[in-house]
């Protein structure tokens, strides 16, 4: 009795959070008994509501209570550690937030030996006794611990569930059998089972074929990998042999450059000092000279003696000098004009073999197409903010500083002259050349305004310069009339949601280019599938009617519509 008593108190003396016995017991002003650390972190998670509730009988208190160690408490489970703690059940026998606890065990339980699908009760090792001793439960099933056991009983009828209904394809119990499951197809359990464990087993030989199946296609994009790696890296090794080769030729055309300059430079001097000799011989005769001469003849900044001489010569008729002709010195002030030529011819051939480069790289052979994307989620894993080429740029547009919105303006822009601006229509192109997979939008407003994406060669000027006109642009014409789409100047009406906003998805290696009207969510207005030859540009076209202008500009996607 006296050890039953000790059991009963340290139940009592058990802290209802860590179910533990109480270690520096705090009592709290509604009367329950905590840790004080266990009631502490308790109350710091509620802080941000303000306020703060005993956990047993969710009682408020405002403000946070202070809390105070109760020396009684404190001292009553310290004697009950020294009167017998020591033959109470290990920690690791209690259960925990993941274990199956025994559903007779008062107090704080332990875990459940095993669980039984007759009485739909799971069990520790002591209350499981009877079942292993009293033939009355020899028929019970025991199975391992299980927090499902109530999945066994039916909820209508709080049976367990022993038949199965072939009819409707789930297990009820003898009551519903006879209730609304009168009349179908019902059969044990136990039988249902074996039937179903046949079916097991070839279940688990097609999962083993489709798992070696599956094997030997890894293997295979393994083997994929490698290649892949080997591939790039012999081309990194390649190319970078090449682009030290073509950086060596140009620092040795620099370093001749630099050979010549000196050169010339040495042989010009030499010349240039020689006459300087003939002319201080005379000097020294014409000893009546203006004080002008007299002082050029001892500057020692040849370039000045030589710009100044001519003029000063002339000023006095009696200085004769024939075969002797002195002017301004050019000819190292073309070099480096001619070198800058000759830069910007090499940007210019650079640039054209880095869009056939772009375009070898992103054509390259791989075992397995990428999958079209279906969801907001997995377009925006391809988003890219792209921005406006203001040399690009129609005179009739104006660009924001940012380069990412277009404008209609009334008066002409004065923008320098270059090849590449758009002379008859009000279109601008992308800075960005698109090859692999790309995902971006547009936000327009006014009249209309066309979204394109465009080879960079098409024409600037005249009918074929308009995006869709030629077999070089693609365009979506947007209005508040509608839609259309334009190719090779063949145009098609288009239905769909009307948005300000309209999404553009490029795969570029697969050849297609989708677009969308975006709002509450993305719909599709037109998909093409083609073979793109080159890499693409996107291009914003605007246009006004009755004087109302437009703008269009490349926006940041929301991350939901």
């Amino acid at each position: 009795m006296a050890q039953r008593g000790i059991s009963l108190d340290q139940d009592k003396l058990c802290c209802s959070i860590c179910l533990d016995l109480l270690k520096d017991p705090v009592t709290i002003p509604c009367g329950h008994n905590y840790c004080m650390n266990c009631i502490k972190r308790h109350w710091d998670e509620e802080d941000q509501k303000k306020v703060h509730r005993c956990p047993q009988c969710r009682q408020e208190f405002i403000p946070r209570p202070s809390l105070v160690r109760n020396t009684m408490l404190a001292d009553l489970v310290e004697e009950l550690m020294k009167m017998g703690l020591e033959s109470a059940p290990a920690d690791h026998c209690y259960a925990g937030a993941e274990d199956v606890a025994c559903d007779v065990c008062t107090g704080r339980k332990l875990k459940a030996l095993k669980s039984c699908l007759q009485c739909v009760v799971s069990y520790c090792e002591q209350h499981l006794q009877p079942h292993y001793e009293s033939p009355a439960f020899e028929k019970h099933k025991l199975i391992d611990p299980s927090k499902k056991l109530q999945e066994n009983i039916c909820t209508r009828h709080n049976e367990v569930m022993k038949i199965f209904c072939q009819t409707d394809h789930h297990c009820i119990c003898y009551l519903c059998s006879m209730d609304e499951h009168k009349g179908h197809n019902t059969v044990s359990a136990a039988a249902e089972r074996t039937e179903r464990q046949k079916e097991l087993g070839a279940s688990r030989q097609k999962i083993q074929q489709r798992i070696q199946n599956r094997e030997k296609d890894e293997k295979v994009l393994q083997l994929e990998v490698e290649a892949i790696n080997r591939s790039a890296d012999e081309a990194v090794r390649d190319s970078e042999k090449i682009f030290t080769d073509v950086i060596r030729l140009i620092e040795k055309r620099s370093s001749d450059v630099k050979q010549q300059i000196r050169s010339q430079q040495k042989s010009e001097a030499s010349r240039v000092k020689e006459l300087q000799k003939e002319l201080e011989e005379e000097i020294s005769e014409l000893r009546r000279k203006e004080a002008e001469l007299e002082q050029l003849s001892h500057t020692e900044d040849h370039t000045h003696f030589l710009l100044k001489y001519p003029l000063l010569s002339r000023l006095n008729d009696s200085i004769d000098l024939p075969s002797t002709h002195i002017g301004p010195l050019r000819y190292f002030e073309d070099v480096p004009a001619a070198v800058s030529e000759a830069n910007i011819k090499l940007q210019d051939i650079l640039n054209e073999e880095w869009i056939k480069i772009s375009y070898t790289l992103t054509n390259i052979d791989v075992l397995l197409p990428q999958v079209e994307p279906k969801t907001r989620d997995e377009f925006l894993k391809y988003s890219q903010r792209l921005t406006l080429d203001p040399n690009t740029a129609n005179t009739r547009l104006s660009i924001s500083e940012e380069n990412a919105k277009a404008s209609n303006v009334i008066r002409t822009r004065t923008y320098s002259s270059h090849p590449d601006r758009f002379l008859n229509r009000s279109q601008v192109l992308s800075q960005e050349s698109l090859t692999g997979r790309h995902y971006w939008e547009v936000e327009w407003s006014g009249s209309g305004a066309h979204v394109a994406v465009t080879y960079k060669d098409i024409s600037r000027r005249g009918a074929e310069s308009e995006f869709g006109f030629s077999d070089k642009s693609w365009a979506l014409d947007c209005s508040f009339n509608g839609y259309q789409f334009r190719h090779n100047n063949i145009r098609t009406s288009l239905s769909g949601p009307q948005s300000s906003r309209v999404g553009v998805y490029l795969d570029h290696r697969a050849g297609i280019l989708c677009f969308y009207s975006v709002s509450e969510t993305m719909t599709l207005l037109h998909r093409v599938q083609t073979t793109f030859t080159q890499p693409l540009c996107a291009g914003l076209r605007t246009y006004s009617i009755l004087s109302l202008r437009s703008s269009a500009e490349f926006c940041e996607p929301k991350d939901k519509c």
